[in-house]
């Protein structure tokens, strides 16, 4: 009850938010106001990382949807994980006459020379979920806590093993993945978790068999299930030819998918072999279908809905030469500046409280887990 009541809590809260943050935006800072005035009718590019994740087609529709309550118009593009085709994207945004920018980066250091193009065109950038680096063209950035988002993942690990009531003492295998090591919250979402699993590696409770610990050694090149799906293969037949894995931290619902396939092609889920526990993010359809049929033990949901009506609401302050709210004034340093954010408060789900976090909520229709 108390984790369906923080669910629910978290989410009210997201949502009044996102109703106050124009009106709350200061007058001063960052103004891009258009030459008659007003901002209606303007047009707002929108730059997203891939189709092939149900998450950022979802991200991409509801900013769509808030900026156009807002009175905007929009270009929605998305770069196909490819930077290249990203940046040239961003250009031709830039080129049609846009009068902001939100853009989730699939390379967070490639920016540097169209976003200098954005600035001297006097166009605001919000940089969204993704933090843009090494560029001080960066207005903006609107994100969850990503760093709590690891923790969650961690604790959940730690939680299920019985290692934090002390009633078991292990040692339990654990093997560690993390996402792509082109996107600037693989090491926060990393930084979070090993907070919480470091000490239990320390004492020996928790093994990593492979040896694989360090960030470089365990990233996912583009967050690709595939990619995650081979390496867990190659760790099983390397290191656990009469050993069990107890548990995997998965940064992603598609990592994890792809981690859980291996394992099943191990015989793991059968009666003699049950599945590890398997962490994730972002509450997609088929990992959520995959808790409830007791195979991923749990997602990180992140209300996607309030991050877009967060970055849109950025916009309409800037655009308005109006200071966006934020609430991380230090926390996120792109290597050129601190970059102003505002963070949402991402929420453990598993088979306990999908219903209320991810189902009451509409995020995700009960229909569409049948």
């Amino acid at each position: 009850m108390r984790t369906r009541r923080a669910a629910l809590t978290a989410i009210a809260s997201a949502a009044s938010l996102a109703l106050t943050l124009t009106a709350c935006g200061q007058s001063g800072e960052g103004g891009s106001k258009q030459d008659s005035g007003s901002t209606k009718g303007a047009t707002i590019g929108i730059a997203m990382p891939t189709k092939s994740s149900e998450r950022w087609i979802a991200d991409g529709n509801y900013v769509v949807a808030d900026l156009k309550s807002k009175g905007y118009k929009t270009k929605l593009v998305y770069g196909e994980d490819d930077p290249d085709q990203q940046v040239s994207q961003i250009e031709n945004l830039i080129t049609q006459g846009v009068k902001a920018l939100i853009v989730a980066a699939i390379d967070n250091k490639s920016m540097n020379n169209v976003l200098q193009q954005a600035k001297d065109a006097n166009i605001p950038v919000i940089s969204y979920d993704r933090l843009i680096l090494g560029t001080g063209n960066v207005d903006y950035y609107a994100s969850f806590d990503n760093e709590k988002v690891g923790e969650l993942q961690g604790g959940y690990i730690v939680d299920k093993l019985g290692l934090k009531d002390g009633s078991k003492k292990g040692p339990f295998n654990v093997e560690l993945f993390a996402g792509s090591n082109d996107d600037n919250n693989t090491r926060y979402f990393f930084q979070g978790a090993m907070k919480v699993l470091q000490p239990y590696i320390d004492k020996k409770q928790l093994v990593v068999r492979s040896g694989q610990t360090a960030l470089n050694q365990v990233t996912t090149l583009r967050w690709d299930g595939g990619t995650a799906q081979k390496r867990m293969d190659d760790i099983l037949t390397s290191a656990y030819k009469s050993q069990r894995v107890d548990a995997v931290l998965s940064p992603y619902d598609g990592i994890s998918i792809g981690i859980l396939s291996a394992l099943k092609s191990d015989d793991y889920g059968s009666k003699s072999k049950p599945l590890p526990v398997v962490t994730g993010q972002d509450a997609e359809v088929a990992s959520v279908k995959s808790i409830i049929a007791g195979e991923q033990a749990m997602t990180v949901y992140k209300d996607t809905r309030q991050l877009a009506k967060v970055a849109s609401s950025m916009v309409d302050a800037v655009l308005n030469d109006k200071k966006p709210e934020v609430n991380d004034e230090k926390t996120y340093d792109n290597g050129s500046k601190v970059v102003p954010a505002y963070l949402l408060t991402p929420v453990s789900v598993d088979k306990a409280n999908y219903q209320a976090t991810v189902v009451d909520s509409g995020y995700i229709k009960e229909s569409d887990l049948k």
